[in-house]
């Protein structure tokens, strides 16, 4: 079992999660764990959501901008993933259909945000971006900088660059995979992603040039 030092609980569910959302590469889950949480097994789920906890909060953070929005639609998508495991088709990664159920949950919400008059993710609360009142060390207030550049430059995007962008660059994701999570094509895919880079260089060359 991994640490808990970073671990949040669902108050509601009772489940444990990292709280970081940092990029991360991983791998699979072995078909039996998978077996084991559709037949009850909650140790079984603790471990799917322990594993792929950090990758959907980060995910998610990528398209909303708002770290405490961000945390309840993670677990909220755990939520949907444990009632709908039984849904889960055989031949498709449990990473991918994970990350379906995300993007179907943060539409959702913006689609409520929306009807609520309200913004969603593009204002992070100051108290999110303050953690401390100390003087940070100059390594972590540029990479601090660096990654706020880089979150309000994919928060310009239109929703789908932004989809790809962050599937393919910060999840390491496959065509065929995003394809299976958007329902798009893989043509319109690759074209997504190219007008996502050329806008995101644009973006972004003012900041690295200033270095």
């Amino acid at each position: 079992m991994s640490s808990t030092g970073n671990l949040v609980k669902n108050e509601k569910t009772g489940l444990m999660g990292d709280s970081r959302g940092e990029r991360m590469s991983f791998t699979e889950i072995a078909p039996g764990v998978i077996a084991r949480a559709r037949s009850g097994d909650q140790e079984a789920f603790h471990v799917i959501f322990n594993r792929y906890g950090r990758p959907v909060l980060s995910f998610i953070n990528n398209l909303v901008h708002n770290r405490d929005l961000a945390e309840d639609l993670a677990q909220e998508t755990f939520v949907r993933a444990h009632k709908n495991l039984g849904g889960l088709r055989d031949e498709i990664k449990i990473s991918t259909w994970l990350f379906g159920i995300a993007r179907n949950v943060v539409r959702e919400s913006a689609r409520q945000s929306r009807r609520n008059d309200k913004k969603v993710g593009l204002d992070e609360p100051e108290s999110l971006r303050i953690e401390s009142k100390g003087v940070l060390p100059e390594g972590a207030m540029l990479n601090r900088e660096l990654t706020d550049t880089i979150q309000n430059a994919l928060l310009e995007l239109d929703e789908d660059k932004r989809l790809v962008f962050s599937l393919k660059i910060f999840h390491e994701k496959s065509y065929e995979e995003i394809s299976e999570i958007t329902g798009f094509t893989i043509a319109k895919l690759k074209t997504d992603l190219h007008r996502a880079r050329v806008e995101m260089r644009k973006r972004l060359v003012p900041y690295l040039s200033a270095q």
